[in-house]
């Protein structure tokens, strides 16, 4: 039986097992695509490429031999994905039913800070007659007026328009070229199957859940900020407390608390038997990996990660992290592109790698042992397998070490990547 009070060390695991990324792979190929999507709830997506999109670098965590090619495939040819939200998201197809009602929220409140709020009907109008005689458009496809302040959701008020559509639900992300949005209308887009919308309950019901399956463990406190997110709406604290309580009548969540935290967190039954494993020390039958293990090969977690994204890093594992792309040289205390690296069950150090396309190297810019690092073979071994396979997803067939100033581990290294 699951007490009320769990571990770190249970914590920490039972989140990384809940996203798919410990005790190893357990997805493989363009299906565990699909699936490790499923398990991890949502995909954060970004456009920058400095070594691999944030993307797929989670998906490379999660996926035996992934190649980036497989998201794009499963997404937008075989249709099992859709992208979504202000922060732009990839969930699956099968919940489009459920995100009819945030979208109906968007259009009750319209746009925030755009050129307006609601474009105007005749603009509207244009655009999907456009999409409707001339298929699948993005925004460089139209002509038309410039907007009267810059907005980074285009520079034309057709393309402020076809954003709108697109968080309203009248189009869809058909398609992109390199990273760019390819529209068409969302009879065209959609499987028939999730061409509905649920009710409003079964909606709220679904996202109540979702706020905490996507965290695996949810603070309490912040399910109210989080569910109101994704409903696109205010939710009351009353409100959001008889929702908690409700779920926790129903049988569908409960509480607990983790060692030496004073929060208060929520998961969902339907897990307790995983964190009751985790606690007497077995791990999942469930999550049997299909390759190496995390001690047998390091992992890089993606920039946007969501067990170490945003100061949860801090909170879970003791580690400080931050993406400093954004940030100016001068005040980067790492590197431009630094990515956490996953050792077993805890994060140990960080690289800022680069790719060099012209001579397919991949470059270790810089690199950093936590003060407890493990600094013995087994570690060395297990550093040099993550590289190998982080180098195959982005094609990489050369490795520029030089970054790393640690010479016995350098060295090492050198002979194993030969």
């Amino acid at each position: 039986m699951l007490t009320d009070t769990i571990s770190k060390q249970t914590f920490r695991r039972f989140i990384l097992g809940q996203q798919g990324l410990w005790p190893g792979r357990r997805f493989k190929g363009l299906t565990g695509a699909e699936s490790a999507l499923r398990q991890m709830e949502g995909l954060q997506l970004d456009p920058l490429t400095m070594v691999a999109r944030s993307q797929d670098i989670a998906m490379y965590g999660r996926v035996l031999n992934y190649k980036p090619d497989h998201l794009y495939k499963m997404a937008y040819q075989q249709r099992k994905a859709f992208d979504y939200g202000g922060w732009l998201f990839m969930y699956p197809m099968s919940e489009f039913p459920y995100w009819r009602l945030h979208m109906k929220h968007r259009q009750q409140t319209g746009i925030h800070y755009e050129a307006f709020r609601h474009p105007p009907a005749e603009l509207i109008k244009f655009v999907l007659d456009e999409l409707r005689e001339r298929g699948p458009l993005g925004n460089r496809d139209f002509e038309g007026a410039k907007v009267s302040a810059w907005s980074y959701r285009g520079r034309k008020e057709a393309s402020i328009a076809l954003f709108y559509l697109w968080l309203t639900g009248e189009v869809m992300i058909t398609n992109r070229k390199g990273f760019d949005r390819i529209y068409d209308l969302r009879e065209r887009v959609l499987p028939g199957e999730y061409d509905f919308s649920v009710t409003d309950s079964e909606a709220e019901d679904h996202f109540g859940l979702k706020t905490i399956a996507f965290l695996g463990l949810a603070r309490e406190s912040r399910w109210r900020i989080d569910f109101s997110n994704y409903l696109h709406r205010d939710v009351a604290k009353d409100e959001a407390k008889e929702r908690i309580e409700r779920l926790i009548e129903q049988g569908s969540i409960s509480r607990v608390g983790v060692e030496g935290s004073k929060d208060v967190y929520l998961y969902l039954n339907s897990n307790q038997t995983h964190l009751s494993d985790l606690e007497a020390g077995r791990i999942p039958k469930k999550w049997k990996p299909v390759g190496p293990s995390t001690e047998e090969e390091v992992t890089f977690l993606a920039p946007l990660e969501i067990v170490s994204a945003r100061g949860r890093s801090k909170n879970v594992f003791d580690f400080e992290y931050l993406w400093e792309v954004y940030k100016p040289v001068h005040l980067r205390r790492w590197g431009y592109y630094t990515l956490p690296i996953l050792y077993g069950d805890d994060l140990v150090a960080r690289l800022d790698p680069k790719l060099d396309r012209k001579t397919n190297t991949l470059h270790v810019l810089g690199f950093w042992l936590e003060d407890d690092a493990p600094k013995d073979e087994p570690f060395a071994n297990a550093l040099a397998n993550g590289l190998q396979r982080f180098a195959d997803m982005i094609g990489a067939v050369k490795f520029d070490l030089n970054g790393i100033k640690q010479t016995k581990l350098r060295s090492y290294l050198k002979k194993k990547l030969k």
